[in-house]
């Protein structure tokens, strides 16, 4: 793909919202996992140190992160940090070669409870849009329960079409 050196450096604005890549894993990372993963899934943990240094290492995945750079993480102070931006959301978009072409999948989108109906999802949205259509991806997929209204209207809104497809499951769990 290549294109991992070039993306790490962008910062894109949607209002007072801010939307970076992860590129490093440290307090304020650890902890917003470990708020929103539980507001996305009750049955998945939130990954470990390890599990994110993997995914913010990796050439396939880009971890978008949505911050209010107003409002600070409570992380000023630490281990000598000025002061961190609170993370408000999060999305990995992941990127991969097929046969027919580059590919793009949104995967685990996360707005904090806290910060929903303020553009967050809205500015992930647009950013993971904007990485996908630079890296040369074909087309863009994702998955969201009907249950999810507000954010089916929004990918919707976002040029998004539901697709008329199945989508399966294998649960590959070591429990036998």
């Amino acid at each position: 793909m290549g294109n991992k050196q070039v993306s790490r450096t962008q910062v894109e604005r949607v209002g007072r919202i801010e939307v970076r890549e992860a590129t490093t894993v440290d307090d304020n990372l650890i902890d917003a996992m470990g708020r929103l993963i539980p507001q996305l899934s009750s049955s998945n943990p939130p990954p470990d140190v390890d599990a994110l240094r993997a995914i913010v290492s990796s050439e396939c995945s880009i971890l978008l992160l949505a911050v209010d750079p107003d409002v600070d993480s409570g992380h000023a102070g630490k281990v000598g940090r000025v002061g961190e931006a609170k993370i408000l959301g999060s999305m990995t978009l992941a990127l991969f070669r097929i046969p027919t072409g580059l590919r793009a999948w949104i995967e685990d989108v996360v707005v904090d409870d806290a910060a929903r109906g303020q553009g967050v999802g809205e500015a992930l949205s647009r950013a993971a849009i904007d990485r996908a259509r630079e890296a040369g991806a074909t087309t863009i997929d994702l998955t969201s329960r009907p249950s999810r209204a507000a954010a089916n209207r929004l990918y919707e809104r976002l040029g998004f079409n539901e697709r008329a497809t199945n989508v399966y499951r294998l649960s590959l769990s070591l429990e036998v």
